[in-house]
């Protein structure tokens, strides 16, 4: 059998910290991390360090990070990113990540 897939999930909250909010669910498929981050700068940052550091190889994006957001992950990796898409979204007041973080 092929080794798992390592991937991450990336929430933004307000507060969130990469450091303390975050958990691994393990699968024999799949090794998926979600994490936390409290802005779009974290988000470069830990994307980049999981991809260095941790072996991710696909990064998936919660629906508040909006098209700037998701554009500014996607750049700072070499490995696929997506999105969940919202273009309000109810954990954020119902606004887009952009009007809040971009």
């Amino acid at each position: 059998m092929s080794s798992p897939l390592k991937a991450a999930f990336i929430f933004i909250a307000p507060g969130g910290d990469p450091a303390k909010h975050r958990n691994w669910v393990r699968t024999p498929g799949v090794e998926l991390l979600a994490v936390a981050v409290g802005d779009y700068a974290q988000a470069e940052a830990l994307a980049r360090d999981l991809v260095d550091n941790e072996g991710v190889a696909a990064i998936e994006l919660c629906g508040g990070f909006g098209a700037a957001g998701t554009a500014r992950v996607a750049a700072a990796v070499d490995v696929p990113v997506g999105v969940v898409r919202f273009d309000i979204h109810p954990g954020l007041n119902n606004v887009s990540g952009d009007a809040l973080f971009g």
